[in-house]
């Protein structure tokens, strides 16, 4: 079977503070590239999984100096097309302690935001494809985003192509009009896979949470959310949240969690003590999920565990994108977690 994976979403030129500097402290900015998409892409390759990314750069040469960057991690970029006038930005400032990260997005009038319905050949893009992933950030981003990824998915169900959505709902970008509680759900009902909490469930997707007393989510909290969904949404087979648990700005909890219609399992619970860059982290866990069901599509406690030992290790690389193989993550599994020099 051929197992490629199509990605859609924004990629953006990431300027991070170094060494822990606030934005007030920096005179010079990391630069790397990022974006939620793409980032599962890369994990992807680096598990040995064929991909491929879409998106739309601007024509010049940061556009094409992002290309080549895609490129040199093994990621398909032949569907990605030119115009615009510029590709987004984040700042990022990376907290310690008891003081957060912060990101600010200069993203507006993007080479992305302004994609048209047409633009892209999903006949073509979807050709030797199993599997199509999306996010939340894509919808949020324009109304023209909003309609290519339609046309994606709606050719996606038609192909009988497997498709994965993590929620990722950011209230910053739900703007101008473009409400995710009036959008998504079609966008849901059209997606095999969810990745979301509690929280997305009632917000974005119609759905009661109903907290206990105390306000905390618990796997029954879960269970009861993710029947309501596969019932609202009946294309849905799995459904699978993440819980962090945080002491401080370097030290969580990390726990993932699957639904499959029957049964809730529940992965390996991790401490992570020491985090280098938590950005990423959940598309780390969606590339690891992906890789799970194409791989051992019966095995959902092999599948989460897997997916979560690889978001941990991404909390321990910096940059956007993860660095693990699939061997990384096996050694992680079976308790090799002292970090010692592999001479």
């Amino acid at each position: 079977m051929n197992k490629k994976v199509i990605t859609f979403g924004e990629i953006m030129l990431r300027l991070a503070t170094p060494t822990y500097q606030r934005f007030s402290q920096a005179n010079t900015f990391d630069a790397t590239y990022g974006g939620g998409e793409f980032n599962v892409s890369v994990s992807l390759a680096k598990f040995g999984i064929p991909s491929g990314y879409v998106t739309r750069l601007p024509d010049n040469d940061i556009g094409k100096s992002c290309k080549q960057t895609i490129n040199g991690f093994g990621v398909d970029t032949s569907h990605i097309i030119y115009g615009g006038e510029r590709l987004g930005i984040y700042y990022l400032e990376t907290g310690a302690v008891v003081r957060g990260s912060k990101v600010v997005y200069d993203r507006a009038y993007s080479a992305f935001t302004s994609i048209k319905k047409g633009m892209i050949d999903w006949d073509e893009v979807f050709q030797d494809a199993t599997w199509f992933h999306w996010t939340g950030i894509t919808p949020a981003i324009s109304f023209g985003a909003t309609e290519v990824l339609e046309e994606a998915l709606i050719k996606a169900n038609e192909m009988g192509i497997m498709v994965s959505c993590d929620v990722n709902y950011r209230s910053k970008l739900w703007k101008n009009g473009n409400k995710a509680e009036k959008v998504m759900p079609r966008l849901i009902a059209r997606t095999n896979v969810l990745v979301g909490n509690e929280f997305d469930a009632e917000k974005v997707l119609g759905v009661q949470s109903n907290l206990p007393s105390n306000g905390e989510y618990s796997k029954f909290t879960f269970e009861l959310v993710s029947k309501q969904l596969m019932y609202k949404y009946p294309r849905l087979e799995k459904v699978i949240t993440t819980r962090r648990g945080t002491i401080n700005a370097n030290h969580n909890t990390w726990v993932g969690i699957l639904y499959d219609g029957m049964k809730v399992v529940e992965s390996t619970t991790y401490e992570i003590t020491h985090i280098v860059d938590r950005v990423g982290g959940g598309d780390a866990l969606m590339a690891g999920l992906i890789y799970g069901f194409l791989n051992f599509p019966e095995e959902n406690q092999r599948v989460i565990d897997f997916a979560i030992a690889a978001s941990f290790i991404k909390h321990t690389v910096m940059g956007d994108a993860n660095a693990a193989s699939v061997s990384d993550v096996e050694r992680l599994m079976k308790g090799e977690s002292k970090g010692r020099i592999d001479w």
